[in-house]
């Protein structure tokens, strides 16, 4: 679902994109975005225009240069996504698998970087295929301990759980602007700290892609005194959207929302175990805007999504890979972590399951969670 302010900004009037009031709200989207992510003031932060895989490709495009040595960390579809394209861009990758639902761990981490100290970590921090948290400040203490970048994906975290950039040490992390911000996608909010921006600068190569080339957005998006340069043709409505998106998750306060998410998470999976559904990840380790079950035994998973599409205009999401007709995955980003869309799903389930009360006892679970 859109954030109704971000709705609202898509039909703000049209500018161009090298108006100066483009570059004014630009200006208070960088801001609000080294808030967000918890940077310095020294580090980059930018809209790509371009989905969360732009973010990701961007970032390991502009890291690694071809020979480079990348440590890439993997539980589920999205770490071995990274793995393939830091591959791609001519990188030596070495992949750190975890099994599916459970967490990387840092002491394996730490052997396999002292093993082959690698230029760059790249983690996932919340695994969206799996509904797991991965430990991104115990694994960005072992990249400083071998000083190593590390790059995190945050898709899934950044704008409903705290993130700490710059107290963690995280080098560069990304976002997607539909993710736990409710914005329309097609952004892709970024951060660079400081030494990640010198790393780009001392290449011995040109980075690969030019359209995200962090040397390039920052003609675009830091005036440093001089005039801005036009890099290329940004979407400004998305720009409106997404800054709106951010400036209300500020406003409301991280730590309410990730309040909000735990308390409809709970509820979510208290109500759902009563009728056979249970959670794919202990609760130590299980990522709270992205709730994974295990469907009932004989449960028919493309049957009955079918019918609350079909019936009840009702969308959820299945596994990935090894994953797939194995679990759900509900959404809890944002202003999808709000209690009628969730009662909805427990009344289309009452009826498609045949489980009578279902609704009533949500509605208990979440008085009590909150």
């Amino acid at each position: 679902m859109l954030h109704p302010r971000a709705a609202a900004a898509l039909s703000w009037p049209m500018v161009g994109h090298m108006d100066p009031e483009m570059f004014a709200f630009n200006d208070r989207v960088a801001r609000d975005l080294r808030t967000l992510y918890g940077a310095a003031d020294e580090d980059f932060t930018a809209l790509l225009s371009g989905t969360g895989s732009l973010g990701m490709e961007s970032g390991l495009a502009n890291l690694l240069e071809p020979g480079d040595r990348a440590l890439v960390l993997s539980n589920g579809v999205f770490g071995e996504r990274m793995g393939e394209m830091a591959a791609r861009l001519g990188a030596e990758v070495s992949v750190l698998r975890a099994p599916l639902g459970e967490p990387i761990d840092p002491e394996a981490v730490r052997r396999a970087a002292r093993a082959q100290p690698p230029k760059l970590i790249a983690v996932v921090h919340g695994e969206t295929s799996t509904g797991v948290l991965n430990p991104v400040p115990e694994i960005a203490a072992v990249a400083r301990e071998v000083g190593a970048l590390l790059s995190v994906d945050a898709v899934t975290t950044v704008g409903m759980l705290p993130f700490k950039f710059a107290e963690w040490g995280v080098d560069y992390a990304y976002t997607g602007s539909q993710k736990c911000l409710s914005a329309p996608p097609g952004l892709a909010p970024v951060a660079y700290s400081a030494r990640a921006l010198q790393v780009v600068a001392a290449r011995r190569t040109p980075v690969s892609t030019w359209y995200s080339d962090v040397s390039g957005m920052q003609g675009y998006w830091c005036a440093d005194g001089g005039a801005r340069r036009y890099h290329h043709t940004v979407p400004v409505q998305l720009h409106w959207a997404t800054g709106e998106a951010i400036r209300a998750a500020l406003e409301e306060g991280i730590a309410a929302r990730a309040a909000r998410a735990k308390a409809l998470e709970d509820a979510v999976l208290a109500a759902l175990g009563t009728v056979g559904f249970r959670a794919f990840v202990p609760a130590r380790w299980r990522l709270p805007t992205v709730l994974a079950v295990t469907l009932p035994e004989a449960l028919d998973d493309a049957r009955l999504r079918a019918a609350l599409r079909e019936r009840f205009r009702i969308a959820v999401t299945g596994g990935l890979g090894e994953t797939a007709g194995r679990i759900w995955r509900l959404g809890l980003m944002g202003e999808n972590a709000r209690p009628e869309y969730y009662a909805r799903l427990m009344h289309a389930l009452e009826v498609l399951l045949g489980a009578r009360g279902l609704v009533a006892r949500f509605e208990a679970l979440l008085s009590v969670a909150g």
